[in-house]
């Protein structure tokens, strides 16, 4: 089968244009898209195409990446190829946001499915059996980023009967007991008062779930679009800029009601990866979130926070600030504060405090945790030598 070179792109319900490819990437809005149907908050509807040499920001965002993307390339190379496109057709009707791809002829982009149980989930004995198996049953349906091994499905949750999404996460042997890792990092950012997504560990530790926050309460898909995308850099360029150009995509992109909440929620989240020492808070892993793109924009909630050093025991800061990538002390943290953010001194003070309580309330449960599950002890200990030192430089 050719590769594709066409694809129909969706936002929402409505067919909105046309994703082309010959010698440079070319979108089209159809005559009867609207301006909140815009397909980003940098592509306003307009009658003139928008031409990229390489595939849009806004589209990149969409591709899976690292071992879903190989198993999604894997399963579709003999019989459709593997290019960008081709990629976004097969997975492009369940992908994080509102945005959805299809072939150009289809009536619908999403792909029916019976939802999971939660509770199954969760209490599955054998972690990398049922990730496999969900694997195997979801990548052709699972448009998300990262590394992490990952994939999207829909769930029943606990307790009703109400069908949504989660995602759920593995890892390889190169990051062992990563989910318990990430959701300890997760529970320090909700003990601190962040937005967090509502999520859970596997009772077996093999499998880290989190709900989707770009699912509205009425079931719909919300706008989302990384930091990356704002800032017009493929995917490759998660690691590029600073935290500084971070923060002024909160007065650029997110609604002035909005924005005092947003910057303290993204100072929050830069003073909880120093405090666990979290090398990897790149501009793919701060977000915006809306209904339309002429609605309100607001900071998405904390996600993907790990403690990176328990693997990579010299890893560093993913961005700068001031131009460098160390983990800064707390007189430099506060300066940004100000700065950067218009977060008064008073307040980004206690939002520090705040982090560093919850890191040391949830380095208890760590070390419970680890006195129950031998197997993560090694990861543990490094996670908690981490903290020690991230608490220190925050005191």
């Amino acid at each position: 089968m050719a590769e594709t070179r066409s694809l129909a792109v969706w936002v929402g319900p409505r067919k909105v244009g046309t994703l082309e490819r010959a010698e440079e990437y070319v979108f089209a809005y159809h005559t009867d898209a609207l301006p909140p149907d815009a397909v980003s908050l940098t592509m306003p509807v307009r009658l003139k195409s928008w031409e990229s040499r390489d595939l849009h920001p806004v589209f990149q965002m969409n591709l899976p990446e690292g071992a879903l993307l190989i198993a999604v390339r894997n399963a579709i190379a003999k019989v459709a190829g593997t290019d960008d496109l081709t990629v976004l057709r097969v997975v492009g009707g369940n992908t994080i946001g509102r945005n959805r791809f299809s072939r150009p002829e289809d009536d619908v982009p999403m792909f029916p499915s019976e939802p999971e149980s939660l509770e199954e989930i969760l209490s599955f004995p054998d972690a990398r059996e049922l990730f496999n198996e969900l694997v195997a049953r979801y990548a052709l349906r699972s448009g998300v980023s990262g590394i992490q091994p990952k994939v999207l499905l829909p769930a029943i949750e606990r307790t009703t009967a109400v069908s949504s999404s989660f995602i759920v996460k593995s890892w390889g042997a190169d990051f062992p007991q990563l989910g318990a890792n990430e959701y300890f990092c997760m529970t320090a950012a909700k003990e601190a008062g962040l937005a967090t997504p509502e999520f859970h560990l596997s009772e077996n530790s093999g499998l880290f779930v989190m709900k989707r926050f770009d699912v509205g309460a009425g079931g719909g898909s919300c706008g989302f679009e990384d930091f990356c995308s704002l800032h017009g850099l493929g995917t490759d360029g998660k690691y590029d800029g600073s935290y500084e150009k971070a923060a002024k995509s909160i007065d650029a992109f997110v609604s002035p009601e909005h924005r005092v909440e947003a910057r303290e929620r993204f100072f929050g989240a830069l003073v909880l990866s120093v405090a666990v020492r979290n090398g990897d808070a790149h501009l793919k892993n701060f977000g915006v979130l809306y209904d339309d793109a002429k609605g309100l924009v607001r900071l998405s909630p904390v996600y993907d926070i790990v403690t990176t050093t328990a693997y990579l025991k010299n890893d560093i800061p993913a961005l700068t600030i001031e131009g460098r990538k160390i983990w800064w002390p707390r007189k430099t943290l506060e300066k940004f504060a100000v700065v950067n953010l218009s977060i008064a001194p008073a307040k980004s003070r206690e939002i520090i405090d705040r982090i560093v309580d919850a890191v040391e309330g949830v380095r208890e449960a760590v070390r419970r945790y680890m006195a129950d599950h031998p197997s993560f002890v090694p990861v543990g200990d490094g996670m908690l030598a981490a903290w020690r030192a991230g608490v220190d430089g925050l005191r």
